[in-house]
């Protein structure tokens, strides 16, 4: 396979001068150094794994625009709400999500190290990047990592074609005895709005099946999808398509579950309250819910058999009989793994809508970068 071919329009670029731009870019809002270290580290670890639609594509719309529309803060103020020998519940203030995300996963790993798990929850955060990073922090550290949060409505329910639930990542990290962990970080929709976003700045029809219409018909023409998943005349399928037939259900009570777990134990919003407009039109924060769950093999029967028999799982799925024609099978968190082995000579691939953006930012705060697709 030629990991490069799906790329060739595009300048690959070296990590260490992205991370250093986005730094860069996020301190000239008024966020904290320390702070935009975590930001930076969560996002190239997006484009890092191959996950485009969560990387430095994300910087400015997500998050540079929403501090420059007064709606996120530059700064993260976090209280500890409550404090208990395995659980814990933070207030994010409005904050960047990152931060608060990657303080509520340390504190759930620090309890699974103590009391073999560990559960915390987030109220008030915004967008944390990609679910896989947080998960990750608990398999380096030798436990099973759980997260989850609500999003924005985008999805419909079975039946229904009004946007209620988020994308609602339910996220996975499980130590293997391979050279990665099993990661299996994906929306409760069919696909998620960065993809749709990234499918937009290709210029490219979405698959049919992706979104629902008010006449509860599907929908591909992706930049007036892109509008009109923002005024609720469009929605993202849940998990499995629309309607029952093809288990749509079940995408649908997943992205629940995920709703009341990133609201309901921290008190936090749901559904309509998280779609960013007040009743005259006018944006408003995003007062996002997430959890972060730990758990220690070790307290059980041992790290090192738990791993032994997780990384048998992945091979011999691996090695099961291949449809006809298919090259292999892959197991979650390996297709990541394969694009960071190629990314890691090669650089980031950037798209020219994404060198446009970079310039925009860059031109805006006077920032000392020639980038090497200018020449």
């Amino acid at each position: 396979m030629d990991y490069g071919a799906a790329y060739k329009d595009c300048y690959w670029m070296d990590f260490s001068v992205l991370e250093r731009f986005m730094k860069d870019v996020l301190m000239q809002v008024g966020v904290p150094e320390a702070d935009a270290d975590i930001v930076t580290e969560v996002l190239i670890e997006s484009d890092k794994r191959g996950i485009d639609s969560h990387g430095i594509g994300r910087l400015k719309p997500i998050y540079i625009d929403r501090i420059d529309d007064g709606i996120m803060n530059p700064v993260t103020k976090i209280d500890v709400l409550r404090d208990e020998r395995t659980t814990a519940v933070l207030d994010g203030n409005n904050g960047l999500g990152h931060v608060v995300s990657r303080r509520a996963m340390e504190k759930a790993i620090e309890k699974a190290k103590s009391h073999g798990m560990g559960m915390t929850a987030v109220r008030n955060s915004t967008h944390y990047g990609i679910a896989g990073y947080y998960v990750t922090m608990a398999t380096e550290a030798g436990l099973i990592g759980i997260t989850g949060t609500n999003a924005r409505p985008s999805i419909a329910p079975t039946f229904g074609v009004e946007n209620m639930l988020g994308t609602n990542p339910l996220t996975f990290g499980i130590p293997t005895d391979e050279e990665f962990p099993f990661v299996l970080d994906c929306a409760t929709s069919v696909t998620q709005r960065g993809k749709i976003e990234v499918y937009g700045r290709e210029g490219k029809d979405l698959p049919e099946g992706w979104v629902i219409g008010k006449d509860g018909k599907t929908r591909t023409d992706t930049m007036q999808v892109l509008k009109d998943l923002n005024t609720g005349d469009a929605a993202l399928a849940p998990l499995g398509g629309i309607g029952e037939e093809t288990g749509g259900y079940k995408g649908y009570g997943y992205a629940m579950v995920v709703e009341m777990l990133s609201a309901a134990l921290q008190g936090g919003s749901f559904l309509k309250d998280l779609n960013g407009f007040d009743e005259e039109g006018r944006k408003i924060p995003y007062p996002l819910g997430h959890f972060f769950i730990a758990i220690d093999p070790e307290q059980f029967l041992g790290l090192d058999t738990f791993k032994g028999i997780t990384g048998m799982i992945c091979r011999q799925i691996r090695t099961s009989t291949r449809s006809p024609g298919e090259e292999r099978i892959f197991t979650p968190g390996e297709n990541e793994w394969i694009a960071w082995q190629y990314r890691r000579e090669h650089g980031c691939p950037v798209p020219e809508s994404l060198q446009k953006t970079m310039v925009t930012l860059r031109d805006r705060f006077s920032l000392d970068y020639q980038f090497g697709f200018e020449q």
